[in-house]
């Protein structure tokens, strides 16, 4: 049985990574940890130079980026709307959020949000390599999340077959 104990890092690719290093420490306190730079992909031997960077994102988690320069120019699968793929980091409270918000737009990041979830609330924003964001601060009660933890099989189960939101959550919704 494999037993995981925690992510050791997410990687995405960016297109400078001293642009991307630099904003993630401007722009969200993350601290550059580790970087790799080879001329050969050690996995494939493939004689293709990267950089590899690693960020602190708090309580050891850690969140990469490959600059692979020989490669075309990154895009996005343009087949699934940009609000799909994206990475989100948690803060303490709405507190934090708020002054999170405040904090990026005073340095020209245009934020959307905060966006209501029912037990989470949060802004989102990209990054210089079009990256979706987002900051999410925790609402619910330990007894909410347990709710919707209880329904969730049964939720999958009839999206399954409907493709159409199932009601067993509807409360999140009629919530401010």
């Amino acid at each position: 049985m494999i037993n995981i104990e925690k992510i050791h890092h997410v990687a995405y690719r960016c297109k400078d990574a001293k642009e991307t290093t630099q904003w993630y420490q401007d722009k969200l306190n993350m601290k550059l940890i580790l970087a790799i730079a080879e001329n050969e992909v050690p996995s494939t031997k493939a004689p293709d130079p990267y950089m590899h960077i690693f960020l602190d994102a708090g309580n050891e988690n850690v969140l990469a980026f490959f600059e692979i320069p020989n490669s075309p120019d990154m895009g996005r699968d343009e087949n699934t709307p940009a609000w799909v793929q994206h990475l989100a980091l948690r803060v303490a409270n709405l507190e934090a959020l708020h002054e999170a918000k405040e904090s990026l737009e005073a340095q020209g990041v245009d934020v959307l949000g905060p966006v209501n979830h029912g037990v989470f609330k949060s802004i989102y924003f990209f990054d210089p390599n079009g990256h979706r964001l987002e900051l999410a601060a925790n609402t619910g009660t330990a007894e909410q999340f347990k709710s919707l933890n209880k329904v969730a099989q049964d939720m999958i189960d009839e999206w399954a077959v409907t493709k159409r939101a199932p009601s067993h959550a509807a409360w999140l919704h009629e919530q401010d």
